[in-house]
């Protein structure tokens, strides 16, 4: 009986497999249709650096007297550079269209490649302006966005909230735009990997979890003005311990 649910059970990852290589494949071919229509350079750029590479790679076969034992690696190196443009230009396109929307730097920092934990809007204002708070091996980072005037006074309190509780680790801070002294969107997650490594992968899951218990606390703290009398028992109760 095992070995028939084994066998099913095989058969059914396969198909799931299958499956979602088809749907990535329509999803690359319905971005490449969406990207050749908005961006008339795409095709000349691929084929070009299809025939620079594959064009590369055989001219160092003739060196050897093996140019056809070279053409083939040239011509699977050729896709891949062409593929890699591709990737390029979409991506270029999609920061485009995502630099000045509320949520962009939030959007580029949740696709970040390692070891980054971010946490969205730690901070903000009712005009959309936020402060994201990120973690990783360079330390804390917090990524403004929004009017500076109104984004530079919540990096600075946030700033002073998490320095109370991460010791000596590095803070660095940031606003997110195209103005002097500010990170393009585009520029970002390049902007982010060059930061020095400060912290041990260690140190970054003690961090986190310190702010995160951090963030627990202020969400449990009562909202609003406190009830009548609780300002005297609070006097009284400081009174007492004097």
């Amino acid at each position: 009986m095992a070995p028939k649910l084994d066998k099913a059970a095989a058969k059914e990852a396969k198909l799931a497999r299958r499956k979602a290589s088809r749907e990535r494949r329509k999803q690359i071919f319905e971005a490449f249709k969406m990207q050749r229509r908005e961006d008339r350079g795409l095709i000349p750029w691929m084929v070009g650096a299809f025939l620079v590479v594959t064009g590369a790679i055989f001219a160092l076969g003739l060196i050897w007297g093996m140019h056809w034992v070279f053409l083939a690696p040239g011509i699977a190196f050729g896709v891949l550079a062409a593929v890699v443009v591709f990737g390029r230009r979409v991506q270029r396109n999609v920061f485009t269209k995502a630099d000045g929307q509320p949520g962009a730097a939030a959007w580029a920092l949740d696709n970040m490649r390692g070891n980054w934990r971010v946490t969205k809007a730690v901070a903000g204002t009712t005009q959309l302006d936020a402060v994201h708070r990120v973690v990783g091996r360079c330390g804390v980072v917090l990524v403004g966005e929004g009017a500076p005037h109104r984004v530079k006074p919540l990096l600075g309190q946030e700033k002073k909230r998490i320095a109370r509780v991460i010791g000596q680790t590095p803070i660095y801070d940031l606003i997110v735009g195209n103005e002097d002294e500010q990170v393009k969107l585009k520029d970002l997650q390049r902007h982010m990997t060059k930061l020095p490594r400060n912290i041990t992968k260690a140190q970054v899951e003690v961090i986190e979890t310190r702010l995160s218990a951090l963030a627990a606390r202020g969400a449990s703290m009562p909202k609003g003005p406190l009830p009548q009398g609780a300002k005297m028992r609070n006097v009284q109760r400081a009174m007492r311990r004097r």
